[in-house]
């Protein structure tokens, strides 16, 4: 998917744009800078700023509006004016685009500590989890709190530690042995395929097909998975108007035993945008949003702009 700013110089809008779509994918984003009426023509640019979904103007009304460099004008849910898209409205938008990859990618990236002391914490919960099944019960208040606002993790309302994604602190449908030692329980089938790049560890992954109950195994060894069926598939998807992993996506992403039993599913859910992976690309998700998350550098949000 080929996302496009088009503006004119000094667009005041240009900038609350192209930050809302960095909370919403971490695609890369072109800019271009539009001088003339003929060049608003040439481009579709329906006034400063137009967003351009592989070439089309998503938010196009038709019988409003013409290409030029006058300010665009869009319209919020409930009808008014408003400068920019929302949030809301972009995340459906590259939803509806198929991009779910992208956007469980920028998701989860947004939710790593920057800050030192609470990325140390974090990693320690972590690894609390890898070693014992379980969450610390130590963690100082102020730093779980926020951790579970940067969605990082997630907090009870009494303040104990739910969800340390990739890990739940209670059962759920995709099981994890590390090691050979140690169970743990992941939130969704990607968390699953991550723990073993995450951790560098051998895992056994134990998890059901929703659609037919069938088991579906995935054993890494030596950091090569196997897959068991041989077929079988992954489906990444989220409600379209976001809020917090646990809530909005982990629940959908599910391994199925192959594509048409997938199929079967999104049938199923019309509700729920989203894309059925292969096994490369489910384990190329994984790898890319877990890999990293216990070094001292973890990969984070790069926001940029070129005409």
């Amino acid at each position: 998917m080929r996302l496009e700013v088009l503006h004119v110089r000094d667009c005041p809008n240009l900038a609350p744009l192209l930050d809302r779509l960095a909370q919403v994918t971490d695609l890369p984003v072109a800019t271009r800078l539009i001088e003339s009426d003929a060049d608003a023509a040439r481009y579709g640019m329906a006034g400063s700023p137009t967003l351009l979904v592989d070439g089309v103007d998503p938010f196009a009304v038709e019988g409003e509006g013409t290409c030029g460099v006058s300010c665009h004008l869009y319209r919020d849910g409930d009808g008014r004016i408003v400068p920019a898209p929302s949030i809301e409205q972009l995340r459906s938008v590259v939803a509806g685009s198929a991009a779910q990859v992208e956007v469980l990618s920028a998701w989860r990236r947004r939710a790593i500590p920057m800050d030192s002391a609470q990325r140390t914490a974090h990693q320690r919960v972590l690894r609390s989890f890898a070693a014992t099944g379980q969450p610390p019960d130590d963690l100082p208040a102020g730093v779980g709190r926020a951790l579970h606002d940067l969605d990082a993790i997630r907090l009870t309302p009494s303040g104990e530690i739910a969800v340390a994604y990739p890990f739940s602190a209670v059962p759920t449908r995709h099981r994890v042995r590390i090691g050979d030692l140690v169970d743990v329980y992941a939130m969704c089938a990607i968390d699953a395929l991550g723990i073993a790049p995450m951790l560098d560890r051998d895992t056994l992954i134990e998890s059901i097909d929703v659609t037919t109950g069938s088991p579906i195994r995935v054993l890494t060894r030596n950091g090569r998975r196997t897959w068991e069926p041989a077929g079988a598939v992954v489906f990444v998807g989220a409600e379209a108007g976001g809020g917090p992993s646990a809530d909005c996506c982990c629940d959908y992403l599910n391994f199925f035993t192959d594509r048409q039993s997938a199929q079967a599913w999104v049938d199923a859910h019309p509700a729920v945008p989203g894309e059925v992976l292969d096994q490369q690309q489910a384990e190329a998700l994984a790898d890319r949003l877990f890999g990293r998350l216990l070094a001292d550098n973890p990969p984070h949000p790069v926001k940029g702009d070129g005409d």
